[in-house]
């Protein structure tokens, strides 16, 4: 999270992009009602249009959660096949967003935000790569300068492929990063 809210700041696109901070929102980090409390306090920040990544886990799979305030819309990006939207992070969300309207006022015209599962999202081969595959997700959603996820994601007849070489260049960035972490505090 933090080299891609580096890269956030480099390009300049902090007001775009907010990210959330998984621990705070996975299911092993509190009650329904805190987890909901601490996204609804992160969307509170927001700038105009911008969305949020919310990586999250609801126990042994982490999947993405875009949450897109200024269209009541919340896209879902998992990449094993046949999973539904996890209830509690749907129930985690509709709150957060209904706090968030009440807290600046804000009317909606719906009773709760909308959901789309990107169809395009990219498949991971075994049950073992998920945390990766949502690192590369929220790379490549940051590094295209026109946010164009939805469209890049929700490819139904050709759905963007994941090879090893597009994980492991998530493995080498984030091992470089933490190698200049630790040479910046020697």
């Amino acid at each position: 999270m933090r080299y891609l809210f580096d890269y956030l700041k480099l390009a300049n696109m902090v007001n775009l992009v907010g990210l959330v901070d998984p621990g705070q929102v996975s299911s092993q980090s509190g009650t329904l009602s805190h987890r909901s409390k601490y996204l609804s306090d992160r969307l509170k920040n927001a700038d105009g249009d911008q969305f949020y990544l919310v990586p999250y886990n609801p126990g042994g799979h982490w999947m993405l959660i875009i949450v897109r305030l200024a269209k009541e819309t919340v896209y879902y990006m998992d990449s094993l096949p046949n999973h539904s939207v996890d209830e509690d992070m749907r129930n985690i969300v509709n709150t957060s967003i209904k706090m968030y309207n009440s807290h600046t006022g804000r009317q909606s015209s719906r009773k709760s935000p909308t959901w789309k599962n990107l169809q395009g999202t990219p498949r991971q081969p075994t049950n073992v790569e998920c945390s990766y595959y949502v690192t590369r997700f929220m790379r490549d959603i940051i590094h295209d300068a026109g946010l164009a996820f939805e469209k890049k994601f929700d490819k139904k007849k050709e759905p963007v492929v994941y090879t090893q070489e597009h994980i492991d260049k998530v493995r080498l960035e984030w091992a470089e990063f933490v190698n200049r972490q630790l040479q910046n505090n020697i």
